[in-house]
């Protein structure tokens, strides 16, 4: 059986997590990569940034929870030190808010907890050589969601009726405005107050006016 041979430059990690079977089993995954080599491990953010400086590690894999403080923190101040370190945020809660938070403060990457080893691994390599360069397994959706527009989504025939009704138009008088039948319009009345979450018309104004879908009346002129 044969080995692969050991690089002449081997990619220097440093693990930051207070979960000392976290570290173990992050060394071991590093351990078995003959790319990598673990040179230190921190268990707070404070002893992780003061490795760094010292070890100057190709890469760090940082916990986002630590006991003296975030890990987002921590990155922020390596990524201020360094431009060229290696940053993956490793994590138990891999919500939207923690993803753009590791991408906004110049991690390299993101992964959550319950993902494999491999992963962890996978990332720090993507990590070693493209710094400035953010992956995330859900960064694509994580995208879709946040430039999604919030609250309800109106049609187009369902902004017309908006808008007469805030002109003060009458059942009839919308009917006879958009060329439809009266159990037309208030058809579309009705499923434009089902989306707004109204029972009336001065419900659904004050809640359209709220959310932006209706401009405020100008102020009178004196």
């Amino acid at each position: 059986m044969t080995t692969s041979p050991i690089p002449a430059t081997r990619t220097k990690v440093l693990l930051v997590d207070d979960h000392d079977l976290i570290r173990k089993g992050l060394r071991h995954a590093f351990e078995r990569d003959r790319q990598f080599e673990v040179v230190g491990e921190a268990a707070t953010a404070a002893e992780g940034v003061r490795q760094a400086g010292a070890l100057q590690p190709d890469v760090v894999i940082m916990d986002l929870r630590l006991p003296d403080g975030s890990g987002l923190e921590a990155t922020r101040a390596l990524r201020k030190s360094s431009a060229t370190m290696g940053i993956v945020v490793l994590t138990m809660y891999a919500g939207d808010d923690q993803l753009f938070g590791a991408l906004e403060a110049g991690a390299s990457a993101f992964v959550p907890k319950t993902a494999p080893a491999d992963e962890v691994v996978a990332a720090a390599r993507h990590a070693a050589s493209s710094p400035s360069a953010f992956t995330a397994a859900d960064l694509a959706e994580a995208m879709k969601r946040r430039l999604a527009p919030s609250g309800p989504q109106l049609s187009p025939r369902e902004g017309q009726v908006l808008r007469l009704l805030a002109d003060g138009m009458s059942v009839a008088g919308i009917a006879k405005q958009l060329f439809v039948s009266e159990s037309t319009a208030k058809t579309h009345i009705s499923k434009l107050y089902e989306k707004l979450g109204a029972a009336n018309r001065a419900q659904a104004l004050m809640t359209a006016l709220r959310l932006g879908l209706l401009e405020a009346p100008d102020a009178p002129k004196f």
